[in-house]
């Protein structure tokens, strides 16, 4: 049988040190090894190194047989160096940022994107032409690599929409953002029809798009983040263990009076650092933690290179109270952090559509979870059924206090066949088995003839 050949297209794909970066990268390296021959068509280095930094280490994950092609993108709206900016951005610089929305959709609807179509589409067109391709995989956001899907589907080939979260849908409020009528919802109707597959990362929002586009609605799938052992210090996928539960890690030194709690991930300003922080206070003054437990927040503080200073000041307030902020974390480095937490802290943005890829790996290391996030998180139908998992009543500083005692006595009450427990759980969520159904079908979509497609 023929080789087929995938295009993946990504816009964050290593060293982007992006939240999605992790899906991106497990899921071309899972069709590598699956038998694809794959080429990733992204974003030059450059621009991670600029705009939202990066983490050098994910580049050595990279499967060696897959080919990297990076399209330059140019981002004005973040460029920070003054001395390029126009006399117009200097001095009236809300004119020029409305100028410059105006322009980047001018070709795509989307804002600081929507310029990058034009290359992309290029690029793909030349892969094709040089090396035919057999499926196209684009993944959101942004939004504009769908084009270079839809840009190949002119010329007969089929492709797959990754969108990750929602393109007309905000997942923290639920409003809808984009009517049928707007150019993002006529865009939209038209990828959405000509997809082959449209994934989701979890059920609410392919109920949602389902429900908005019920005509096709039988084409859309969850494929859930998932934990890739490979990089938690467990066995590779593709070995003769492949079937194991996450080897596992190292447990707290269990010293009783130094509890370690621990949060690992990208805060926004839509995660309830200030909430957290409070109850953290409170869960010490009512003696619901012992006084020298710490709770170390790690990641980036925003989406850019540099840290956002409003969630800073609010992280450096809890610095008396064993708070700390210890940075961002090389994904090659994770398992180690978690080798060293105690109980670990998954704080959400309020949303029933938030599901956050944190939760995976927080299952995969065995530990005490406890959730700081709206009970209608998609987040919670993945950790209930957890043996050891316990979440707040309320974003509230009491309740927060009372769950953070909880999952201190759960740290130092559960036994090893708990602790086994809770890798088995864990162990249904790995990514290569979220993955595997949809790369099945898929093969055969990418060696029936073109002509019988349909």
């Amino acid at each position: 049988m023929t080789q087929p050949h995938l295009l993946y297209v990504a816009w964050g794909y290593p060293p982007c040190r992006g939240g999605g970066v992790y899906r991106a990268l497990a899921t071309a390296n899972e069709f590598a090894r699956s038998g694809w021959r794959v080429t990733v068509l992204t974003a030059g280095r450059d621009t991670f190194e600029q705009y939202t930094g990066t983490d050098p280490s994910l580049e050595s994950q990279i499967d060696p047989s897959i080919d990297v092609v990076r399209v330059p993108f140019e981002w004005p709206a973040q460029d920070a160096d003054i001395r390029t900016y126009s006399w117009l951005r200097a001095h009236l610089p809300q004119v020029w940022h409305r100028w410059r929305a105006a322009l980047d959709t001018v070709t795509f609807p989307e804002r600081g994107y929507g310029p990058w179509r034009a290359p992309l589409e290029r690029a793909a067109r030349r892969i094709q032409e040089t090396d035919p391709v057999d499926l196209v995989l684009a993944t959101a956001n942004p939004y504009v690599t769908f084009a270079a899907a839809d840009a190949l589907f002119e010329e007969g080939v089929p492709y797959v929409l990754d969108y990750r979260d929602a393109w007309t849908l905000d997942v923290f409020s639920g409003v809808t953002l984009a009517s049928h009528r707007s150019r993002v919802g006529r865009w939209e109707d038209r990828l959405i029809a000509r997809a082959r597959e449209i994934w989701f990362v979890n059920a609410p929002i392919r109920d949602w798009h389902a429900d908005r586009y019920r005509v096709h609605a039988d084409r859309m799938h969850v494929v859930a983040n998932g934990w890739d052992p490979e990089l938690l210090g467990g066995d590779e996928p593709g070995t003769e263990t492949r079937g194991a539960a996450v080897s596992p890690m190292t447990v707290g030194d269990g010293d009783r009076s130094h509890p370690r709690f621990g949060y690992l991930g990208t805060m926004t300003r839509m995660v309830p650092l200030a909430a957290l922080i409070d109850g953290w206070e409170l869960a010490k003054r009512r003696g619901s933690l012992p006084p020298h437990a710490t709770l170390s927040l790690a990641g980036y503080l925003g989406y850019f290179a540099v840290p956002d200073p409003e969630m800073l000041a609010t992280i450096e307030r809890g610095r008396a109270i064993g708070v700390s902020y210890d940075g961002p974390v090389p994904k090659q480095d994770v398992g180690d952090y978690y080798s060293r937490v105690d109980v670990l802290v998954l704080a959400l943005g309020a949303g029933r559509y938030v599901t956050s890829g944190k939760v995976f790996e927080y299952l995969a290391t065995g530990k005490p979870i406890v959730s700081v996030h709206d009970a209608r998180s998609a987040a919670t139908s993945v950790l209930d059924g957890h043996p050891l998992w316990t979440a707040t009543e309320s974003i509230d500083a009491s309740a927060i206090a009372a769950a953070l005692g909880r999952g201190w006595q759960l740290s130092q009450t559960a036994d090893a066949t708990q602790r086994d427990a809770a890798r088995a759980y864990a162990d249904r969520f790995r990514r290569d088995r979220q993955l595997a159904p949809r790369l099945r079908v898929l093969r055969d979509v990418a060696t029936t003839p073109s002509e019988s497609r349909g």
